[in-house]
Parts: structure tokens; sequence; C-alpha cells
């Protein structure tokens, strides 16, 4: 067995990073992006490498530049990973977004399931998580630093963004059946991805709402943040007035036409019911569940759930 194991681990030190370029090529509908979210043509260099393989689908390690450059050099390369499946033919392909807390074992969970069903899933790691962090740094996608955390939510979907116009590149992809999908903070980023990205015209939305400013001003991580804000000298309506550019309820209307589902909770702390019925209402009303839990008791539903929005990306609109 310990053979087995020195043997495995030599492979996978042994396996090759290939490396290639993908061109970011605007749609005509481009000039409709509002131009917080724009982005002009460009070539952008990546790196692959593969991890492993099931009979199901092979797993590879992608890094690619972000659109964005911050300070900090690790934060401004994208980590990825890649579950292609061996299914033979054109595949969809779905971005995956993580949870706040960077669950990252759920967000590969819901990137094999889609692998399993033959959607190709990139899973995408939001700025300063995982690798993109500093080492040493307390640096985080949302903290005491509202006007730098929105910006990393601006980067996390041109990101996302940039990962939709990989997957597009790929031999094996249907670049007409691309998508995104996430859960909580991964569902925010992508409802205003998919929102903003004209390429992107499938997305599931779980534990995910609108009103941006009012859940970061009432969630309950936020009560030692919002102290230091009113402590500076700051408002309510300050605050509110930084984070509404990056309110998915901004652009929720572009989401009509699109094929998008919801999942969200009754009795959701985090999110409230009222926050995901907005979202759901300006998106135009789109075929949504509601689960019989709150935000942190939804553990129970995310098997299903998955599952479910396995199944409403493997089949064809």
């Amino acid at each position: 067995m310990l053979q087995l194991v020195l043997i495995a681990i030599a492979s996978f030190q042994a396996a090759p990073v290939t490396t290639g370029e993908v061109r970011f090529r605007p749609s005509p509908r481009e000039a409709e992006v509002p131009a917080l979210f724009r982005m002009a043509e460009s070539t952008f260099s990546y790196e692959r490498q593969e991890l492993r393989s099931t009979p199901g689908y092979s797993v590879s390690a992608i890094r690619f530049p972000s659109p964005v450059e911050t300070e900090d050099k690790e934060n401004n390369t994208v980590h990825a990973e890649y579950f292609r499946p061996h299914k033979p033919g054109k595949r969809p392909g779905v971005v995956v977004l993580h949870i706040l807390g960077a669950d990252f074992a759920l967000s590969r969970y819901m990137a094999a399931r889609l692998a399993d069903r033959g959607v190709a899933a990139l899973f995408v790691k939001l700025p300063y998580y995982g690798e993109r962090r500093p080492p040493g740094a307390q640096k985080r996608f949302l903290s005491t630093d509202v006007e730098r955390s929105m910006g990393s939510m601006r980067q996390g979907i041109l990101d996302v963004r940039r990962a939709a116009s990989w997957l597009a590149d790929q031999p094996e992809i249907d670049a007409t059946r691309l998508g995104v999908t996430g859960i909580s903070l991964g569902g925010i980023v992508a409802a205003l991805a998919a929102a903003n990205d004209p390429m992107l015209n499938q997305a599931a939305f779980l534990l995910a709402g609108g009103d941006l400013p009012e859940i970061m001003w009432t969630m309950p991580e936020a009560a030692r943040y919002r102290k230091l804000w009113l402590d500076s000298g700051r408002s309510k309506q300050d605050f509110h007035a930084v984070v509404a550019p990056l309110d998915p309820l901004t652009y929720a209307h572009r989401l009509k036409g699109k094929r998008v589902m919801m999942m969200a909770g009754n009795v959701d702390e985090v999110i409230p019911p009222s926050s995901a019925r907005a979202l759901w209402e300006e998106a135009g009303k789109p075929p949504m569940t509601w689960f019989d839990c709150g935000h942190y008791s939804a553990a129970s539903y995310l098997l299903p759930a998955i599952r479910q929005t396995a199944e409403f990306f493997a089949i064809e609109p």
C-alpha cells in the first residue's frame, strides 16, 4: 500500500505543466455591459497541470492572470480547478464559485457532480482566497476595508468573465451553453457575473439574494465591522453608497431572457427571504425552490440542491 501511495505522489509531482493562450473577443453586446464590468479585447496566457483522473472525469489545476492587477502579486493570479468529463461530444461549461468561509471541498463536490452529469466545471477561487492570499497577510475578500472589499468583488466578477472565456476556448466545450453557479457569497458573485457577461446564458444561485448593502450591514459576521465603520464617523447611508454599485439588484434585470434557477431558505438569517425574493422578481421570476431552513441549517439540503443544480445544467434548454 505504501509503495502505491509513493508511486501516486511521484506521478503527481511529475505531471507536466502545459501552457496556452486564450484570446478574449468581446461580442457586439459588450457595449451594453456596464463600464464597471466591461472588458476590452485581450490575449492571456494560462498554465495547466493534471491533478488526478477518475472513471468519469479528470481534474486539472488551471492558472491565469486576473484582468485586475492589485498591489498583491499573489492575488493577481487566478487559481482554478477544471473538472473535465470523459463523455464525448461538446459539453456545457460552468464556472463554480465558493462560499464566504472558503469551503473548497463543497465547491469541488459540486464541480464533481456536474462532471458526473457530463457538464465541464471550472472551480474558481475568488480574490484573496487560497493561494491568492499573500503569506502572513490579514487581507480578506470581505473585511473592514469596505472600499477594498468592493474592489475585490469587482475583481472576482472580472475573474469569472475571464474564466468563462477560458472555458469557451476549450475544444470540448459548447460555447453556447456557458453558465455560472455558487452558494451564498458565490451565488451573489455568480448573479453579478451572469447579469454582466453576454457569454454566460445559464446560472444557478443557491442561498443568494439582492440588496447587498443591507445583507452586509446586518449579517451576523458583520457586527465588528459595523462598529468600526460607525466609530470612524461614517453612517449606514455612507456604507450603502459604497456597496450599492456591486448590488445584484442593480443589474438583475439583465438576467431576463437567460436560463436561471434559484434556491433559497425560507428562514435564512444571512440572506433574508425578502432579499432572495427581490432578486427573483428583478430577474424575471425564474424557477425558484424554497427550502425549510436557515443559512447555517441548510447543510442537510445542500446535497439534493447540488444534484438539482447538476441536472439543471446537464439538460439541454
